[in-house]
C-alpha cells in the first residue's frame, strides 16, 4: 500500500517554507515548490508517497488552491512528482538520479565528486598485512561448522582487555562480536526496546540510530545539544527523570556530529538516574579512540554501572575501516547470552575471516591508531582553517576528538546549500538528517576524514555556492547527460 502525507503532517515538515533563499523574488508556487524538493533532497520526505491533494494542503498552509496546484505542476515539470487523475500523486526522483548514501539526490555520473557526506577515513595500509596474517590462521577453524554466534574467542578477549585497559574491567563472557556497531544496536534493540516504547537521544544525533528507532516505531524525545555548551546535565537528567523512557542512546565520546566529550561527573549522574528511572542506557562508542587532544579520557560510562543498566556498543569502522564490518557489544555476561539467542534468528555469526583480520589490527592498535590521530589532527586544523578564511560568519568548537566539525551556519540554509553545493561536486549531509521534524536547518556536519587539500577544495566551492544563495531566483536542477 502506498503511504500518504496528509496537508498537516506536510505543513510540519515545510516550516518556514517562505522564508527560503530567494523567496523574497520569487512566487508563492515556486518557493513552495523549491521546498518540496528540499524535503525530497535529505531524505525526510520519502519517494513514493502520496502527497496530499490540492485543496488539503490549500488549507493546511493557509494558501490558494491555484498556488498549490502550480506548485504541483512544477514539480511534475522538474521530475519530482508523478500524477494520475483520480489516483492523485507521488513523490519521485528525476530520471537518472538516485539517492545517496547522504539522502541526497544525486546524478549518477559523479565520479569527480568530493564526498563529504561520509565521516570515515580510507583503510590503513596495516589492514592488508592483517588480511594475509588471517587467511593464514583461518585453517584452524575450518575444521568446526564456522557458527560463533557470539563471536570467536580470541577476537572477544581482544576486546575484552581494550575495556579493561580503559579502565573497567571485562571478560570475554560481556562480549558480543557483531557485524558492525550498526548491527550492534539493532540486536540492542531487538532485545530491550519493545514496539512503540519511549527513548530518548541527542539533538543532533547519528542518522542510522534514528533510523534503526524508527523501524521500532519508537516514541522519541530529545535532548539538544548546543553549539558549543554541549550537555546540559541539569536539562538531561530531568529528561530522563520526567520522561522516564525506556532506553536512552546516546554517544558520549566525541559526539557524532558535534565532537563532544562527556564529562565524567555527568557520566556517574546520569547512571544513577537512570537507575532510579528504570531506563536503559546504549552507550555508543564507535569514536572512543580517537581522541586528538592529549588529554585524560574519562571512564568509561559503564564505568558506574552496578546494576546493568549500561550496554556499551563500538566497533572499527572509525578508527580501522569501514569495510571491515566488525562491531560489539559489551553487557553484563547473561545479557550477551540472550542477545547470541535472538541473533541465531537475524544472521547466525559474524564471518570468521573478518574476525581474523580484526584480531591481528587490534594487536598492533597502539601504533595504528597513533598514525590516525596524527592524520587526522592535521585534518582537522586544515578544515578549521578553511572555514575560518573563508565563511568567517559560521560559528563552530573545534572538536577534540572524533572526525567531525559541526558548524553552526549564517542562517537556515543546510538543505538548500548542500543542494546547491552538488552543483559545484561537493556533497554534503545537511543538519536535518542528523534531527527530527526538518529541524536543524542552521546546521551542517563537516567531516575531516578526507586528504587536507580536498578539505580546502570543498570549503573553497561551499563558500562560492553560499554567497550566491542570495542572489539565486529559483534552484536549478541537472539533467542527466544523454549518452548515445
Amino acid at each position: 500500500m502506498t503511504s500518504l502525507v496528509r496537508g498537516g503532517q506536510l505543513t510540519r515538515l515545510l516550516g518556514q517554507w517562505h522564508a527560503l533563499p530567494g523567496r523574497r523574488r520569487s512566487p508563492d508556487y515556486l518557493a513552495l515548490a523549491a521546498a518540496v524538493r528540499g524535503l525530497l533532497a535529505d531524505g525526510r520526505l520519502p519517494l513514493g508517497v502520496r502527497l496530499p491533494a490540492e485543496r488539503d494542503l490549500a488549507e493546511a498552509l493557509g494558501v490558494s488552491r491555484t498556488t498549490v496546484s502550480a506548485a504541483y505542476r512544477e514539480l511534475r515539470d522538474s521530475g519530482h512528482l508523478a500524477s494520475r487523475r483520480g489516483a492523485g500523486s507521488w513523490t519521485r526522483l528525476p530520471a537518472g538520479h538516485r539517492v545517496a548514501s547522504s539522502g541526497l539526490w544525486t546524478p549518477d555520473d559523479d565520479l569527480d565528486m568530493i564526498d563529504l557526506g561520509c565521516a570515515a577515513l580510507a583503510a590503513p595500509h596495516e589492514l592488508a598485512v592483517a588480511a594475509r596474517a588471517a587467511s593464514e590462521d583461518l585453517y584452524r577453524y575450518l575444521g568446526g561448522a564456522g557458527y560463533y554466534p557470539t563471536g570467536i574467542g580470541e577476537l572477544r578477549e581482544a576486546v575484552a582487555r581494550g575495556y579493561t585497559d580503559r579502565g573497567l574491567p571485562t571478560s570475554a563472557e560481556q562480549i558480543m562480536i557483531t557485524s558492525g556497531t550498526q548491527h550492534a544496536l539493532d540486536l540492542v534493540l531487538r532485545m530491550a526496546l519493545p514496539a512503540g516504547a519511549g527513548v530518548l537521544v541527542e539533538s543532533p544525533t547519528y542518522p542510522n540510530a534514528l533510523a534503526a528507532f524508527g523501524a521500532r516505531r519508537s516514541r522519541i524525545g530529545t535532548h539538544g545539544l548546543a553549539t558549543d555548551a554541549a550537555w546540559d546535565a541539569d536539562l538531561l537528567l530531568a529528561a530522563v527523570r520526567q520522561g522516564r523512557p525506556r532506553l536512552a542512546y546516546l554517544i558520549p565520546e566525541f559526539h557524532n556530529p558535534t565532537g563532544h566529550l562527556m564529562t565524567t561527573d555527568l557520566r556517574e549522574r546520569l547512571v544513577a538516574t537512570a537507575h532510579a528511572t528504570g531506563t536503559d542506557l546504549v552507550i555508543d562508542e564507535s569514536f572512543v579512540d580517537l581522541a586528538l587532544d592529549a588529554e585524560p579520557m574519562p571512564p568509561p560510562v559503564a564505568a558506574f554501572d552496578r546494576h546493568s543498566r549500561v550496554v556499551s556498543i563500538g566497533g572499527m569502522s572509525k578508527a580501522y575501516w569501514g569495510g571491515l564490518r566488525i562491531g560489539w557489544v559489551r553487557a553484563a555476561a547473561p545479557h550477551v547470552q540472550r542477545l547470541a539467542a535472538a541473533r541465531v534468528g537475524v544472521d547466525m555469526a559474524s564471518p570468521v575471516l573478518d574476525q581474523l583480520v580484526a584480531v591481528h589490527l587490534l594487536a598492533d592498535a597502539d601504533r595504528i591508531v597513533a598514525a590516525r590521530r596524527t592524520q587526522l589532527v592535521a585534518q582537522r586544523d586544515a578544515l578549521v582553517a578553511a572555514v575560518t578564511a573563508a565563511l568567517p560568519e559560521w560559528r563552530f568548537t573545534v572538536p577534540r576528538g572524533g572526525v567531525t566539525l559541526w558548524a553552526e551556519l549564517d542562517g537556515p540554509v543546510s538543505s538548500a546549500l548542500s543542494r546547491a553545493a552538488e552543483e559545484v561536486g561537493v556533497r554534503l549531509a545537511p543538519g536535518p538528517r542528523f534531527g527530527l521534524d526538518g529541524t536543524l536547518e542552521r546546521f551542517l556536519r563537516l567531516p575531516f576524514t578526507l586528504p587536507a587539500p580536498d578539505l580546502v577544495d570543498a570549503v573553497n566551492r561551499i563558500a562560492g555556492v553560499r554567497y550566491g544563495l542570495d542572489q539565486v531566483a529559483r534552484p536549478s536542477w541537472r539533467e542527466p547527460a544523454v549518452i548515445a
